[in-house]
């Protein structure tokens, strides 16, 4: 019922696996969104992908009825943008952790947020490594575990590329911003309006239990009557204060417009969905000897 795996005769199909995590981690409350957010829009499990990362995030997909991919590490994105060409009409999400995203991924982070395809990111920052026990990620604050480096800031970066066209950033703690902002990115990308990024703020209660630290210093962006979430400049100043300020902005901090990897794709304007095309030998010979012949 959720993931299918290759035998040598057949599919076969797994149900949900019980989550792998910690009591009280964070990666709990992205779960309980996800599954809340497709039911309430009413996305049905045989339309929906996840592309899972590594880490403790990234085997997210194992619990849920749907889908799924056990991506390379680091390779999630570009996995993502291949079932989303190859089948628009599919939900597709790709859910890691931020050492997955923002350390060996990310290059494909920066081009993926450039090249904006409709598909929905979600990123579980807790700044370690929880799976490896405890090592600072690319999010990890000055000290912690000997980390000397400040902290990559994933929200700055996507509002200073000029293709991103929804950013936004929950709290595991805070379940309905962050179902309510679960459901904005998946309706924003099936629109085929471009990536809809969400960075979750997800404690690793084990190595880097940041809960308390979280609630003090989250501020709803969205709660805030002079705050634009359409103004890219606007939203780049008040994130930039707001962290000056030892806060972290929370909430739909940018929804902008921008051509989508799909609308700039010949093959996906001029043809039906790849996954859906013949192509079997009868029918496109001809297509085939011509392509054999451009080689030579």
């Amino acid at each position: 019922m959720a993931q299918l795996a290759a035998s040598s005769s057949a599919m076969k199909f797994y149900s949900p696996s019980t989550p792998i995590w910690c009591p009280g981690c964070g990666d709990f409350g992205v779960l309980a969104s996800v599954k809340k957010a497709l039911a309430d829009l009413q996305i049905k499990s045989k339309d929906t992908v996840i592309v899972g990362g590594i880490g403790c995030s990234g085997s997210i997909h194992n619990d849920m009825e749907c889908y799924g991919i056990h991506s390379l590490h680091g390779r999630l994105l570009p996995t993502a943008i291949g079932v989303k060409l190859a089948n628009p009409n599919l939900t597709v999400i790709a859910a890691g952790g931020d050492g997955d995203g923002y350390a060996i991924g990310a290059g494909h982070f920066m081009h993926t947020l450039k090249k904006n395809p409709s598909i929905v990111y979600i990123v579980m920052q807790n700044g370690t490594y929880g799976l490896t026990k405890g090592q600072p990620s690319p999010t990890a604050k000055v000290g912690y575990e000997g980390n000397q480096d400040l902290p990559f800031d994933a929200v700055l970066t996507a509002l200073s590329i000029p293709s991103t066209t929804f950013i936004a950033r929950g709290f595991s703690g805070n379940q309905n911003q962050l179902t309510d902002l679960m459901k904005k990115a998946i309706t924003h990308a099936n629109s085929n309006r471009g990536m809809g990024f969400l960075e979750v703020l997800s404690p690793c209660v084990t190595y880097n239990d940041t809960y308390k630290e979280w609630r003090e210093q989250v501020y709803d962006l969205n709660a805030d009557k002079s705050y634009n979430p359409d103004n890219r400049l606007l939203a780049f100043t008040k994130a930039s204060e707001l962290l000056d300020q030892g806060k972290i902005p929370t909430g739909l901090i940018y929804l902008g417009k921008s051509k989508s990897l799909e609308s700039n794709t010949s093959t996906f304007r001029e043809h039906e969905a790849i996954a859906k095309q013949d192509i079997g030998l009868a029918n496109n010979l001809p297509k085939y000897e011509q392509l054999l012949r451009d080689f030579r």
